[in-house]
């Protein structure tokens, strides 16, 4: 990766009618907005079908899309849904946050009004669509239909014969509740033709998507119920252990993410053939792909299942290159970056490095007075990809004004030489814009001087995340050229844009 920026902005922040940014409108200007600030990437979250929490790294599917973010004005324009369709729904009154509650009520009857015009409209678009991606759609719009049937809970909860996906329940489950997956796949081809036509925007404008993907799969989820060979489950399909990460800086009991883990020797037995097929569906997705917690392909945080906390785990070894060996051989070179934070060893620097992809570099972990620290521009090799923060993170100006330590506050301003004048998130950014880094990214929060309020995710927490949105109005004219002259004194303009 040769030397540009870009900017986070997850499709759920974008500004727009219905309660949450969608793949419509507002899309099309922010990718707009990108072009005319010389920027090369827009990096988005995950785009799975979240579920309990809203978290986008706990998907029903690792790799069905967001109903949310399928546009309500384009089923219009195709059509499939009428004006009077939306009277009267309430998506949520805040045009400054998501309320997933009402979305989760709302969204998907206006959706189902969707299909049942488009059924009015058969084509054999949707039959190819379907063929085309049979080795995942069927087990997931069954896991979804039957999963409503059962009134939404987890499918370890299911009645046993479907649980197990037992023949003569699978016959049963597919003839009574045709229908239901007949809509779960309309909801995913409308929801990849929307994407794919935003895309080819996006990369028409000379801009590349790097899109996140989660190394774990959610528990509840379609991937581990038809495939529960893949995860280190019992005879009853529940996990024997779990994922997380230990104590750290952001936790002190450390993170239970609760995903089963994988069965690695397994996957080997296999060829890792389904995680050839996962990273095939993401390159038509994505131009790159950033692997979170990608230091668990040396070695993961095994919980055991039932523990209250992270903190009874042990390391154990991953993959390593074997893995990555077979993705070369059958992908060839692909375009990943490595989420390689947290706790690292040498083993893990050298893993990084073996594979070639560049690492991480969170400028917000830089200024600690009591150490040097690896994350001090000054430390960073061209291979890296560097950050102001990442979701993860509170925004520049949150972390100014909420950091316990004034010292390491004070450490920033003097060797980022930043001023409340110009404003300390501009000095930030221009930290990460300068460094010797490859590749430089801030979240648009950052660049827009927010504080705690827009922060997207604070870790080991429920229920305030993820909610952020942009305002209409703040892209302006004045706010793009300031960031494609910074861009330009750094030397990460795109060639054309020279």
């Amino acid at each position: 990766m040769s030397r540009k920026s870009g900017i986070i902005m997850h499709i759920a922040s974008l500004s727009g009618e219905y309660g949450i940014g969608t793949f419509g409108e507002s899309a099309y200007r922010f990718a707009d907005f990108l072009k005319e600030a010389g920027q090369s990437y827009w990096q988005i979250l995950p785009l799975g079908h979240t579920g309990y929490g809203d978290s986008p790294y706990q998907a029903f599917s690792a790799f069905a899309g967001n109903p949310y973010f399928i546009d309500l004005e384009k089923l219009m324009s195709e059509g499939l849904l009428e004006k009077d369709d939306l009277v009267g729904i309430d998506f949520g009154s805040n045009a400054g946050e998501v309320d997933y509650g009402k979305l989760f009520k709302e969204r998907f009857k206006v959706l189902k009004k969707a299909y049942f015009h488009f059924k009015q409209q058969p084509g054999q678009e949707i039959a190819a669509f379907r063929k085309e991606n049979a080795a995942w759609l069927e087990d997931y719009a069954l896991y979804m239909a039957v999963k409503h049937e059962m009134g939404l809970k987890s499918w370890q909860e299911w009645e046993p014969t479907i649980k197990k996906r037992e023949a003569e329940a699978m016959a049963k489950y597919k003839k009574e509740l045709k229908e239901e997956i007949d809509y779960w796949v309309f909801i995913q081809f409308m929801f990849f033709k929307q994407w794919g036509a935003l895309k080819a925007y996006v990369n028409s404008l000379g801009i590349e998507i790097i899109g996140d993907i989660p190394i774990y799969v959610a528990a509840d989820s379609s991937d581990t119920w038809a495939n529960t060979e893949l995860f280190q489950l019992d005879e009853n399909k529940n996990p024997i252990v779990v994922a997380g990460c230990p104590p750290d800086a952001f936790s002190s009991t450390g993170q239970l993410w609760g995903n089963p883990i994988y069965n690695w020797d397994y996957l080997e037995e296999t060829q890792y053939n389904w995680w050839i097929e996962r990273l095939k569906a993401s390159l038509k997705l994505y131009d790159v792909i950033r692997i979170d917690h990608f230091r668990g392909f040396e070695a993961y945080w095994e919980v055991p299942y039932g523990e209250a906390t992270a903190e009874k785990g042990k390391w154990v070894k991953g993959p390593g290159m074997k893995l990555f060996e077979v993705i070369q051989k059958e992908l060839g070179h692909i375009k990943v970056i490595a989420e390689d934070l947290g706790y690292l060893t040498q083993e893990v620097i050298d893993f990084r490095n073996q594979t070639g992809y560049p690492g991480m570099k969170v400028l917000q972990f830089a200024f600690d007075t009591r150490e040097e620290s690896d994350y001090l521009p000054h430390n960073y090799i061209k291979n890296c990809i560097v950050y102001t923060g990442t979701h993860d993170n509170d925004t520049v100006m949150g972390w100014f004004n909420t950091t316990g330590l004034k010292s390491d506050v004070e450490y920033a301003k003097k060797y980022l030489k930043c001023d409340e004048k110009e404003g300390y998130h501009w000095g930030f950014i221009r930290g990460a814009w300068s460094s010797t880094g490859n590749v430089a990214i801030a979240q648009m929060q950052d660049f827009l001087g927010l504080g705690n309020e827009a922060r997207m995710n604070l870790p080991s927490t429920l229920g305030t995340n993820w909610k952020w949105r942009i305002q209409r109005g703040v892209l302006t004219e004045n706010l793009a050229n300031q960031i494609y002259e910074l861009t330009k004194l750094y030397g990460r303009l795109k060639e054309e844009d020279e």
